[in-house]
């Protein structure tokens, strides 16, 4: 076999497009259709990292990849410090509940929606 190098390695950004749905700096967003992101709905199996910045329909967007880092994210509501988190609806994050696709684990606390922590991305 030939060698082998990967295209992005996990925790790189990459440059992809916002879909058809603007795309927030600092949220969750998952892929949509080939090389475009949308926000991350809740509960997303398809979370592929966070946008860099906002980006309108259309526009390329930096994107930082999963499965590593620590990123600051934004709570839909109160997260416990430790609390496994998964995608929420907008591209926030969520304590995982009843949810089956963890994103990160909550390294600081949220008390209400719109508060910004940090999470480890797993």
């Amino acid at each position: 076999m030939a060698d082998y190098l990967p295209k992005f390695k996990p925790g790189q950004a990459v440059t992809l497009t916002a879909g058809a749905t603007a795309v927030v700096g600092g949220r969750l967003v998952e892929v949509s259709t080939a090389s475009a992101v949308i926000p991350a709905t809740a509960d997303s199996a398809k979370v592929v990292g966070v946008a860099g910045f906002d980006a309108a329909t259309g526009e390329s967007v930096t994107v930082y990849t999963r499965p590593s880092g620590v990123h600051r994210l934004v709570a839909s509501a109160a997260i416990a410090v430790g609390a496994k988190v998964i995608a929420a609806a907008d591209g926030k994050v969520a304590t995982i509940g009843a949810g089956t696709n963890p994103v990160g684990i909550a390294l600081t606390a949220a008390t209400d929606d719109l508060d910004v922590i940090d999470v480890l991305f797993i």
